[in-house]
């Protein structure tokens, strides 16, 4: 199996749509429509535990879906920075904290048949509020209202479930990542 060509079909200012030539293992040739991000080296998304055993999840309004969605802080590498400074960054303009404690969690593909974009999550552990010097270095995007929820570990599960009920979507992702960051929980 193996790319043999790549052409773009369409591109905008986020994104491209692109055309892949592959050869399967008995030598056929297919072809793959695929989605890509412009200037963008990667996605981040932060899961914020606090020292008491809380968890920071985010709320914000989805264009695509037209609706509400409550998901973990996270945004693109699309300014070339190290991946946790991402999270650093994106863990202040969007919830307004701040954490020393940045911890790889995992990586991976988004959707693997539609996206070339990887995922990559940290936990930020101990957050706390962060300095009003951070915040105006690092404000929230003109385009984005965003509203924190920060709920005890052992009601986050009922918290979101009522959120869900109230018409939000949950973004399916929390709840893989927020059991990988158990271990990080005392």
């Amino acid at each position: 199996m193996k790319i043999l060509k790549k052409e773009v079909v369409w591109q905008g200012r986020y994104l491209r749509v692109i055309l892949l030539y592959y050869q399967d293992s008995n030598g056929s040739i297919w072809q793959w429509e695929a989605v890509e991000r412009v200037n963008c080296k990667g996605i981040v998304v932060v899961i914020p535990i606090t020292e008491n055993n809380e968890v920071i999840f985010i709320r914000q309004f989805r264009p695509v879906l037209g609706g509400y969605v409550v998901e973990f802080p996270a945004g693109l590498n699309d300014r070339q920075e190290q991946l946790i400074d991402v999270a650093k960054r994106e863990l202040i303009e969007e919830t307004g904290l701040f954490s020393e404690e940045i911890i790889f969690l995992a990586e991976g593909p988004v959707s693997s048949g539609l996206s070339t974009e990887v995922l990559t999550v940290f936990v930020a552990k101990n957050v706390q509020e962060a300095s009003e010097k951070l915040k105006k270095f690092y404000p929230p995007d003109e385009s984005e209202t965003i509203e924190v929820f920060k709920i005890p570990i052992n009601k986050a599960l009922d918290k979101l479930n009522e959120l869900k009920n109230q018409g939000n979507y949950l973004d399916l992702k929390i709840f893989g990542f927020l059991e990988l960051a158990r271990k990080f929980i005392n």
